[in-house]
Order: structure tokens, then sequence, then C-alpha cells
């Protein structure tokens, strides 16, 4: 996770660079919450304090990107004293890619440094979206979990005799 100034917590636009692909705090903190719904029991819901609380994201905010999920199919919300928040679909049909696309808008992964086409840079930066589309693209966020689990479990000592 990334360590976030207090500035752009409250500067939806400001844009954190995760490697060769830059992504905005709300795009993350999108990410956040979906992985954090993928990561409860199937079917019910939760409510958006204690998703705020598990990922540190501003409970305010989660509220305005939970909405636009919402409006974007990829969450689903229940009212009542039992409600919150759930998963549209299961974990292992909803990819990075969708959700980033949306959330970002198709210009995402467009940086200043790639504006000319007539440069010797031009096919490397094609090459390196390309790459990171597939990998965005093909990475669920059953696949998220999943691995998020092994690295968790994998090196817990068992005293079993």
């Amino acid at each position: 996770m990334h360590q976030v100034s207090d500035r752009r917590l409250r500067d939806p636009a400001t844009q954190v660079n995760i490697s060769s692909l830059n992504i905005s705090v709300k795009g993350e903190y999108a990410l956040q919450a979906l992985f954090d719904l993928a990561s409860q029991t199937p079917g019910e819901p939760v409510k958006i304090a204690d998703i705020a609380r598990r990922q540190k994201i501003p409970q305010k905010f989660l509220e305005l990107i939970l909405a636009s999920l919402k409006q974007g199919a990829f969450v689903e919300s229940r009212r009542g004293a039992e409600g919150g928040y759930l998963l549209a679909r299961p974990p292992a049909e909803l990819t990075v890619g969708e959700v980033l696309r949306f959330v970002e808008g198709p210009q995402a992964r467009k940086t200043k440094r790639r504006k000319s086409a007539d440069s010797p840079f031009a096919e490397m930066w094609e090459q390196v979206d390309r790459a990171v589309s597939d990998i965005i693209d093909k990475t669920t966020f059953a696949d998220l979990e999943r691995a998020w689990e092994e690295k968790h479990t994998r090196f817990v000592p068992n005293w079993e005799i």
C-alpha cells in the first residue's frame, strides 16, 4: 500500500505512480474497496464504515467512490440496518483493468512523456502500455485475494507434532 500525504487524500485528482501506471488516489481506493468486498463472505452486505476502517480510506470519500462503482455495476447496495455494499459479480469475473478504466477514464495510462508519436521511445512506451494492460486485464479480484491469502499464510509457524 502506498503512503499518501494528507494533501493527496483531500484531492482525488492527485496522481500516484505505480510502476509505469499512473493511478489516482480515487482509483487506488476503488481497487482497495473492491478487494475488501471480494474478501468478505459472498452475498453478505458490508458496511461502508467497516471497509473504510479496514482499508484506511476516508469514509466520505469512500461513499462517493462506492456510489460511482454502483453506477458502473461493480457493486450493489442494500438498505437497512443489515445493509451495506457487496460485489455485483463474483470476484473471479471482475478484473482490475475494467475497474481502473471505469474509475480513471479511457486515457488513464497516457502520460505526458508520450505526447510525441515521433520519438525514439514511442514504440517502447506502446509495448509498456500493452504489457500493463495484459496484466491488469487478466488479473481478477479472486486472483488477488488468493495471492494475498497465500502470502499471509505461507510463513505461519506450525508447532504441531
